[in-house]
């Protein structure tokens, strides 16, 4: 909620995310590029097509109407089941061509697609400086943004807990907890 009062604002021209939750949009936030994807839709793996997780889900109730996972689901959506809860379950295909359906996020080993990666070094490129939140910056994917940022001599400032991929290319290093900083940072602006 803090980051997107903070764009509210107009202190935030946009955020590149590194999460999949789709929880900066239902803070109200408005420019967010999902760098990785996002959980709340499915994309199939031949023809491309981008359908809403929830209408998966609807078929998926719809094809295993007497299936329930039991024990424990994580938020995630991870859950250890056993042979027995699995056989017999009906996967759905994407209903356009047939093909195989996954989350709609970037695992490891898999690419960010090109477009995505151009509209983020676009955004960093018009920005005046860069803030990164909560990332230890210890992927490329997340930390060619703020290497970019330093080419361009962009002043970088990191808010994390712990040491980053790229404190050396901060002006700004602060090791503090996320949740209460932004909150007192948001309040004082």
């Amino acid at each position: 909620r803090a980051v997107a009062e903070l764009e509210r604002r107009g202190l935030l021209a946009g955020i590149v995310t590194q999460n999949v939750d789709g929880l900066h949009q239902a803070a109200g936030a408005r420019r967010v590029i999902e760098l990785h994807g996002g959980l709340d839709r499915v994309v199939c793996l031949s023809c491309r097509e981008r359908t809403p997780r929830a209408e998966l889900e609807r078929r998926l109730s719809a094809a295993n109407p007497r299936w329930a996972a039991e024990g424990r689901v994580n938020p995630d959506g991870d859950a250890a089941l056993t042979d027995a809860q699995v056989a017999g379950f009906q996967v759905v295909d994407c209903v356009t061509c047939g093909g195989l359906l996954k989350p709609d996020v970037i695992f490891f080993g898999e690419n960010v697609p090109r477009d995505r990666v151009a509209e983020c070094f676009a955004l960093v490129g018009a920005a005046r400086s860069l803030l990164v939140l909560g990332s230890s910056l210890a992927i490329r994917s997340g930390l060619r943004f703020v290497t970019r940022a330093a080419e361009l001599g962009l002043p970088v400032a990191i808010v994390n807990q712990g040491p980053t991929g790229a404190d050396a290319d901060a002006a700004l290093l602060l090791d503090a907890p996320l949740g209460a900083t932004l909150t007192e940072l948001a309040a004082r602006l």
